[in-house]
């Protein structure tokens, strides 16, 4: 039977279908059926730049980052395979997951000299910012004739 197009009420729930979504079985599945983007936090110090990702449950080997033009690129693909065989049956679980981020700097770095580190989910990055150049401007006297 369709169902009525109302656009500003809730829709009904089929009371034959079952809420997958608040099941717990489905909780350990959650982050990588989401597809949401990790957390990221930038800021600054007087010399450097520093971005912080959270990136639980990812393994530093399975994350690529690379600066080009004050262009950040972080991606990763997460692929876990558990297969346990016990008595007459099998059961296998594949998880995939990934993302990609690029993001332009807010300034000049130096993203050649950047340093990653990586400590209990959290990736930092440290990145030295350019060092403005000495302004040598001098101000220009009008003649008037």
């Amino acid at each position: 039977m369709p169902i009525k197009w109302q656009p500003f009420q809730e829709p009904k729930k089929d009371p034959n279908m079952p809420d997958m979504l608040d099941s717990e079985n489905w909780l350990p599945f959650m982050p990588m059926m989401k597809n949401e983007d990790p957390a990221i936090d930038i800021y600054q110090d007087k010399n450097n730049l520093y971005i912080e990702v959270s990136l639980i449950g990812v393994l530093p080997k399975d994350i690529e980052i690379s600066i080009e033009d004050n262009i950040l690129t972080l991606q990763t693909k997460k692929e876990e395979k558990k297969e346990i065989k016990e008595k007459d049956y099998l059961r296998r679980e594949i998880r995939k997951g990934s993302f990609r981020r690029v993001i332009k700097l807010p300034m000049e770095v130096k993203g050649d000299k950047a340093i990653a580190e990586s400590f209990e989910g959290i990736l930092k990055i440290t990145v030295p910012k350019v060092a403005k150049a000495s302004s040598n401007a001098k101000k220009i006297p009008i003649k008037i004739k």
